[in-house]
């Protein structure tokens, strides 16, 4: 399942490992400390203080592409995981694969779904009791008729 990663791929794998580790936060401290500690030395000129301006905006630039990508790959491995869980699971509703293609509005309304169900699970005497969305609103009304106590109105 493995593929070739192209150039890019592999050098955003390093270019994140790298620029996240502990060697990289000591080289822009010291980094830092340098450039300040040379600041009576120009007389902390304009260009003195342009060179550090500078340095941090290309980088800062760059790593916030980097830091994009890895982010999209890594919500695209969190979603598939999710999605063989759902998809493996009886109880699960299939519809919930892929619901990060939905708009935002079909998002608001399946959180209105999950509100109504959170709703349903507080009338629950077992706080472990478990619904789908499609089950949930039958589930309920079974049991609401099947626990009613005698004599009362259904």
């Amino acid at each position: 399942m493995a593929k070739k990663k192209n150039l890019f791929e592999r050098f955003a794998n390093w270019a994140t490992a790298a620029t996240g580790s502990s060697t990289a936060f000591i080289i822009a401290a010291a980094t830092v400390m340098i450039w300040a500690m040379t600041g009576p030395v120009f007389k902390y000129s304009e260009t003195w203080q342009l060179v550090i301006n500078t340095g941090t905006t290309i980088i800062t630039f760059l790593m916030v592409f980097l830091i994009q990508k890895s982010q999209n790959k890594d919500s695209k491995a969190v979603h598939l995981k999710l999605n063989e869980i759902i998809a493996s699971h009886e109880g699960t509703s299939n519809r919930m694969v892929d619901i990060e293609d939905l708009t935002e509005e079909e998002l608001d309304k399946l959180r209105k779904f999950y509100e109504k169900l959170s709703a349903l699970a507080e009338k629950e005497d077992d706080i472990t009791c478990t619904h789908s969305i499609d089950a949930a609103e039958e589930n309920q009304s079974r049991k609401s008729v099947r626990y009613r106590k005698p004599g009362l109105p259904t």
